[in-house]
């Protein structure tokens, strides 16, 4: 926010929740007031029943930087959807068709599998992507059962020259995370997320997309009285850690490290060194 209002830019938000409008609080969706002083683009796109993906964020995305650009603005990404951030700066590549019979079989296994014994599975199977989350790590164990090829492999023999010229700020306070990611829970719900949640969970199907978002399903709990206020904090703050650690090995293998610079946001030369980035003296 300091550098897009001090630079004057416009934030596009590259975040796959908060694209779903009424699903503010456990988003950390901006308010109206940070909006209010930065343009934000990418925010309550679509209701919480559609669905979205990377390919459309992307196309999206495209148009809000060529409208900035055309304004005479420069375009601030921000946001941790690793997906989305690929699908703007390398285009996917063209996918192999499964066979769908044999694909609804694997699906309807997945359905008792752990997100763990996919991962090992993934391990064997498709390693470079074992660190991904439960929906690439499907798609990647059902690509190699059902062509025989890695999609790891596919990427890169298929790969597609770059849309944009990207360069990375990755921001990380290291060990302090998790202490940052107990306080975020307690301000959440300090704002009135469990009302929130209260709300949509009386107006929004259950099968909705948006409650995909992390914590949501827990505070469902919570709301109909399964979980108590304690253990969901517990069982968010562990959710959270886990996605930021998916987040943290993501930014580290995908990421072009030539075109990265990483900022402890505790550092005392933060700010200098965020603007250094921004200018592009990346060696500062």
């Amino acid at each position: 926010m300091t550098l897009a209002e001090s630079r004057g830019a416009i934030i596009i938000s590259a975040d796959s929740r908060q694209i779903y409008r009424r699903f503010d609080i456990g988003t950390a969706k901006p308010g109206s007031d940070d909006r209010a002083r930065v343009p934000h683009r990418g925010i309550d796109v679509i209701d919480p029943s559609e669905r979205y993906s990377a390919a459309l964020w992307a196309e999206s995305a495209r148009r809000w930087i060529d409208d900035a650009h055309a304004e005479g603005v420069t375009p601030l990404i921000v946001g941790g959807t690793g997906f989305y951030l690929r699908a703007l700066s390398e285009p996917f590549f063209e996918a192999p068709v499964l066979d769908p019979v044999r694909r609804a079989a694997l699906e309807r296994a997945w359905t008792t599998t752990s997100t763990e014994d996919l991962r090992r599975w993934c391990t064997n199977l498709d390693p470079e992507r074992a660190h991904l989350g439960r929906t690439q790590l499907i798609r990647s164990v059902e690509t190699a059962l059902l062509t025989g090829e890695r999609l790891s492999d596919l990427h890169r023999s298929h790969a597609r020259p770059p849309l944009i010229a990207a360069r990375y700020l990755v921001v990380d306070p290291g060990v302090r995370l998790a202490a940052r990611i107990e306080q975020r829970y307690d301000a959440m719900t300090a704002a009135g997320w469990v009302e929130e949640v209260a709300v949509l969970a009386r107006e929004v199907d259950e099968s909705a997309p948006a409650w995909k978002a992390s914590g949501y399903q827990v505070m469902r709990e919570v709301v109909s009285g399964r979980v108590s206020a304690r253990d969901a904090r517990e069982r968010v703050i562990i959710e959270t850690r886990q996605y930021a650690k998916r987040q943290r090995t993501w930014f580290r293998h995908q990421l072009d490290s030539t075109a990265t610079t990483r900022l402890d946001p505790d550092d005392s030369a933060a700010d200098s060194l965020v603007n250094d980035w921004w200018d592009g003296r990346r060696d500062a």
